[in-house]
């Protein structure tokens, strides 16, 4: 998808979520919303979702796609890594990032966005995966980050 249709695109999921989400500020919720909502309206979103933080593991929550990996090895992978490093990743080719982790070998690129609560305490990610290489670039780092800020926001 060329840029200019891609933000177009995001800016009218924007939308959307902002009439969506006034419905309810429980997390949970959101992020399922906003986990579906990406997943139908991105062609290239092979895998979109949240992983959270609990008691030191990062566990699955709201997603869609194919069967996920429920707990992800301890700063192990794409995942981890954007948590400790409390940055946007993306990843061109998922099989040459170091550590990552395969819960579907069908996934090929990757970008991972922190999210945090409304006390800017990172709670986990959101993780999106594509099934082809080099899916991801600043601007769906730009508009996810915007994105997963609604999650906490009234």
């Amino acid at each position: 998808m060329d840029a200019r249709r891609k933000k177009e695109r995001y800016r009218r999921i924007i939308t959307q979520l902002e009439g969506l989400l006034k419905q309810t500020e429980d997390s949970d919720a959101r992020m399922a919303t906003v986990a579906a909502l990406l997943h139908y309206k991105m062609e290239d979103f092979f895998w979109t979702g949240f992983y959270c933080l609990n008691k030191g593991e990062l566990l699955v929550r709201s997603y869609q796609g194919p069967l996920a990996c429920q707990v992800l090895e301890q700063n192990k992978g794409v995942c981890w890594a954007g948590i400790n490093g409390k940055m946007t990743i993306i990843v061109p080719d998922v099989h040459k990032f170091p550590g990552h982790i395969a819960c579907d070998p069908r996934s090929r690129s990757e970008i991972v966005v922190p999210v945090y609560d409304k006390k800017e305490k990172i709670t986990g990610v959101l993780d999106v995966d594509s099934s082809f290489l080099n899916t991801f670039d600043e601007t769906d780092a730009e508009y996810l980050e915007k994105i997963v800020e609604m999650i906490y926001s009234n």
